[in-house]
């Protein structure tokens, strides 16, 4: 994982904390937590306070997810809001911990001036053993604390101050005249900072989890989706009139439910001609062939005539794999017609043509399973599927590692935004 860290293809954009003042505010939290403080002069932290240098310092990478629910989260600068999540156990922590940072700036702004935010994502659930305790998560609630109670001690200023403006007599107690400007040197002037968060409870919507191999849970107004490996303890057991279970072994089920429920967009010719999507999923379908055939083999400096000519000398693999020769029918059908008749395609292969509905909600979920269909487009598994391509990463050989790295850096790095614009038609942040 080195190469993946030195290229910031892994705990890539994370914020440095050096500064002694934040070092000890961190070890609060820590302390809090019940874990030991960092000796680290300097670490990293994400969008959720996780540092990947604590989490080896400690030999625990789960140590602000110790039951992969009700994620706790340590929040020491505003800059934080714009930082990734980088090691979560749902899909959807990011979005929940951004929708935080947006709904409280004003409070997140004044409290970390003085002090460092702290707690737990809680839900419903303290464990999770079956698919039940998961579709039990409705909406999970933040519960905030400070290290120096400046929370605390805000709404206790804030009640006095209520007090002294409905009691009469209450500017002659002296004692709570003494008390509240203790509180306000702490506080500040609590009518013009605002130091209560205004939201702390969130809905729990669609998300993937790492729990059971891997878990999607899709939420439309009459029926929730599990799709998952049909092992997982509690599978088509609970709920059948309110939850639909598909197996992800499934290509042909999965795939017309993200269909059916307006998930997908399909193979169109206003899309699939302006976007080379088609192109880029036939070079990747190759590569993953050369890659199979030819592991050792150094690619970073072949070019276009080199890998004609090695399609050209390996037709048959080519055939019998399929997938090369399928897109290039997909091409010339939608080029002709303007569409695709999908029931003419073997299930596997619709997933290879398809990508989310940009504009749905579910987009980033729907393109993440997507991906789970076509392990071929490292690029797609990279952006949507992080947890499935570090899997893939650490089974390539050394050239096929360097040359992988490669190409994200200049195709994705260099531009993440005109990428996901071009391939998938996203305008909107990172997840």
């Amino acid at each position: 994982m080195n190469l993946l860290r030195d290229n910031e293809l892994i705990y890539g954009r994370l914020l440095r904390v050096e500064e002694p003042h934040l070092i000890e505010r961190y070890n609060k939290a820590l302390k809090a937590f019940g874990l030991p403080p960092t000796k680290l002069a300097s670490f990293e932290i994400d969008r959720s306070g996780f540092s990947p240098q604590i989490a080896e310092e400690l030999g625990d990478p789960h140590y602000l997810d110790p039951n992969q629910v009700n994620r706790r989260f340590i929040i020491l600068a505003p800059a934080q809001a714009e930082l990734p999540v980088v090691h979560t156990a749902f899909s959807n922590t990011s979005q929940l911990i951004h929708e935080f940072f947006v709904k409280n700036s004003r409070a997140i702004d004044a409290l970390t001036i003085k002090d460092v935010i702290y707690g737990e994502i809680e839900d419903s659930v303290s464990k999770v053993e079956t698919i039940e305790d998961l579709l039990s998560i409705s909406q999970v609630e933040f519960r905030v604390l400070s290290a120096e109670d400046v929370l605390g001690k805000a709404a206790e200023l804030g009640t006095l101050v209520d007090r002294l403006k409905q009691e009469p007599d209450a500017w002659r107690d002296d004692e709570m005249l003494r008390h509240m400007v203790e509180l306000a040197k702490v506080c500040g002037d609590i009518r013009e900072n605002a130091l209560v968060p205004d939201q702390v409870i969130f809905r729990h919507n669609a998300f993937w989890t790492s729990h059971f191999g891997g878990l999607y849970v899709f939420v439309d107004p009459d029926m929730t989706t599990v799709i998952s490996d049909p092992a997982a303890p509690g599978f088509r057991r609970s709920r059948p009139w309110q939850v639909s279970y598909l197996s992800i072994h499934d290509a042909d089920r999965v795939f017309k439910f993200l269909a059916s429920s307006g998930r997908l967009e399909l193979p169109r010719a206003s899309w699939i001609e302006t976007s080379d999507y088609l192109e880029h999923r036939a070079e990747m379908a190759i590569l993953a062939l050369i890659r199979e055939a030819e592991p050792q083999r150094d690619i970073a400096n072949v070019d276009k005539v080199w890998l004609q000519t090695w399609i050209h000398g390996h037709a048959d693999l080519i055939n019998r794999d399929g997938i090369f020769p399928f897109l290039n029918a997909a091409k010339r059908e939608i080029r002709q017609r303007g569409q695709m008749r999908m029931e003419d395609a073997a299930p596997q292969h619709r997933f290879l043509v398809v990508r989310a509905k940009p504009d749905h909600p579910d987009a980033w979920l729907t393109n993440r399973l997507i991906s789970e269909f076509v392990p071929s487009d490292f690029a797609a598994r990279y952006i949507f599927n992080k947890q499935a391509f570090y899997t893939d990463y650490e089974k390539l050989t050394e050239p096929w590692r360097s040359y992988v790295v490669d190409r994200l850096k200049t195709a994705y790095l260099s531009d993440k935004t005109a990428l996901r614009t071009r391939l998938y038609g996203l305008v909107d942040r990172e997840r």
